[in-house]
């Protein structure tokens, strides 16, 4: 009961209660995540952002895009599925976006951190969700290759050593 309920006599008014819908934020769909890496092709195809900011971004897009559709391999609710969902969304817009928002001379010619600029800082993070990103691609496309090493294994052991046969095409004499 807050003061002014207490003077005026009046019982306090609970807020209605939350579902659980509204307690859990829904995870971002194929389009969502597609979305946000469209947007961030067109943050960097703008001319002010420098040519290596664009083509790391570019790179770590193309790795994102080549991992989703093998993310069940990597175990949807993986931290590495979410890592490649939150970099989509969420890690590369914000890291792009708190660059871009600050005036190109002071962002590329002033330290900020450890004597190196926003512009240094922002190629080591992209850097940084480079190496990530193809490490988790790597990590679901392992899955597929164990898989026909062991394929590979089963039938040389069901099939033997078997030396593939001559071919006698003729003598062309």
């Amino acid at each position: 009961m807050g003061f002014w309920d207490w003077l005026s006599g009046s019982e306090p008014q609970q807020p209605p209660a939350e579902t659980a819908d509204d307690e859990l934020a829904a995870a971002p769909t194929a389009d969502d995540i597609g979305a946000a890496l469209t947007k961030v092709e067109q943050l960097v195809s703008d001319t002010a952002v420098p040519t290596v900011v664009r083509a790391r971004a570019l790179k770590v897009v193309a790795t994102v895009r080549n991992t989703l559709p093998r993310l069940g391999l990597l175990g949807l609710g993986s931290y590495d599925a979410y890592s490649v969902v939150a970099t989509a969304t969420d890690y590369l817009p914000e890291a792009i976006g708190g660059y871009l928002r600050l005036p190109r001379d002071w962002a590329d010619t002033r330290p900020v951190e450890g004597g190196k600029t926003a512009l240094l800082l922002l190629v080591d993070q992209l850097d940084l969700l480079a190496v990530t990103m193809d490490s988790i691609y790597n990590a679901a496309n392992t899955t597929d290759a164990a898989a026909l090493i062991t394929h590979g294994r089963f039938l040389t052991e069901k099939f033997g050593h078997a030396k593939a046969p001559e071919l006698n095409l003729g003598d062309p004499s």
